[in-house]
């Protein structure tokens, strides 16, 4: 039998304000609604399989993962195509951002992880794509990393996730329960980080007291949000609900998050990025993503700006509005 080589790519995701809506049997059906920025920078990841008995070897180059994410993935991807188990898998990931920080990367290695194996395997991109976000959906659930992320990842861009729930599912790979809607922009953000990481994301969605403020902040918010068309005019609003979201759920309250954000914005201060971005914080990681008040004229300064990051002892990265 023949050596198989797919590559699969996706990319990250930040949430800027969601609600917690988990409480459906099925996995499926649970999620979020929410607002937020698909990204141009992910997860890269090509693996090669030969003849075997499914075993899977993870590596990983720039940030470290975690291997048994992948794992998880193979396992659930060998329901709808059983024959993956027939061949041992070595998959070689490249992730753009560090995992724990609110970027999605969970969802995103997910995604790119199956769509690598299935391109391997020669099942056509719709139906192989299909599966890899009903399957990343999943395993997001199965580990409590995200609830929103691979729904948001379906539509793209600035996205807005209107129904929770997988965006695909049954056997045939239907369309939903989740629905979602984007629109794209040709925008650069700076994303900065605190280098030591934040908590695991299970630490605020399973906990009924943070499941409370940010479901009740995130209802709030998206209320003023829902009834109005879905295009760039919407981003000004979307600033200000994002603002307005953080501070009504508290989490813009935590030490770690206020401490990057009072960075973030002395940077953009120094480096007169304030009257052209805004620092808003990435859900639910320690990291901020600074984006332009205006999509037309975008951030001034940005090298000025990194380097400032850089001198506040914060990681940083710039990267762009992800594609619908």
């Amino acid at each position: 039998m023949p050596e198989l080589l797919g590559r699969g790519y996706c990319g990250g995701h930040v949430t800027l304000m969601f609600t917690i809506e988990d409480s459906a049997s099925d996995p499926v059906n649970q999620g979020s609604r929410g607002v937020g920025i698909c990204l141009e920078d992910g997860v890269e990841i090509i693996c090669r399989g030969r003849e075997g008995n499914g075993d899977l070897d993870v590596f990983f180059t720039d940030y470290i993962g975690d291997s048994r994410l992948y794992k998880d993935a193979l396992s659930l991807l060998s329901d709808g195509v059983p024959e993956v188990m027939e061949y041992d898998w070595e998959a070689t990931v490249k992730l753009g951002l560090p995992t724990g920080q609110g970027f999605g990367m969970s969802a995103a290695g997910s995604v790119s992880f199956c769509n690598s194996i299935q391109r391997a395997i020669g099942i056509p991109y719709e139906e192989g794509h299909r599966r890899s976000l009903m399957v990343a959906h999943l395993v997001d659930r199965k580990r409590s990393s995200g609830l929103g992320d691979v729904t948001a990842l379906s539509a793209g861009g600035v996205e807005i996730r209107k129904i929770p729930g997988s965006p695909f599912s049954g056997h045939l790979l239907e369309n939903g329960p989740g629905k979602s809607e984007g629109w794209t922009a040709k925008a650069e953000i700076i994303l900065a980080w605190n280098r030591e990481g934040g908590k695991h994301t299970s630490s605020y969605i399973d906990n009924p007291e943070w499941r409370g403020l940010i479901s009740a902040a995130g209802s709030k918010n998206l209320e003023d949000l829902t009834h109005k068309k879905w295009n760039e005019s919407i981003w000004s609003d979307i600033l200000v609900n994002s603002r307005k979201f953080s501070v009504e759920s508290g989490l813009s309250s935590e030490k770690s998050r206020s401490e990057v954000l009072r960075k973030c914005e002395d940077a953009m201060m120094e480096g007169g990025m304030n009257h052209s971005g805004v620092a808003l914080l990435c859900m639910l990681g320690t990291s901020v993503a600074i984006v332009p008040n205006s999509l037309e004229s975008g951030l001034e300064g940005v090298d000025q700006v990194r380097s400032l990051l850089d001198d506040h002892g914060l990681e940083n990265i710039l990267t762009r509005i992800g594609d619908i």
